[in-house]
């Protein structure tokens, strides 16, 4: 997600934690029930906004921590 404050942006790092865990953006699809084009939004740093729901169940699914999702730069 990079959304944009000045000079701050929050970077979603969801291409490498799939990579990690080995999975693919349509099966983090399923998992989830977020569709891959609005998954690839987010992977793309396109997103403006995330539900709190949809952030939890991308956590529970690649077993990480938002900070591991998401950071701010």
């Amino acid at each position: 997600m990079a959304a944009q404050d000045g000079d701050t942006w929050v970077r979603c790092h969801l291409d490498s934690l799939l990579a990690d865990r080995g999975m693919t953006l349509a099966r983090l699809s399923e998992i989830v029930g977020v569709s891959t084009v609005n998954l690839s939004v987010l992977k793309n740093d396109r997103a403006k906004a995330i539900r709190f729901t949809t952030l939890v169940a991308l956590c529970d699914a690649l077993e990480c921590q938002p900070g591991e999702l998401f950071s701010v730069e």
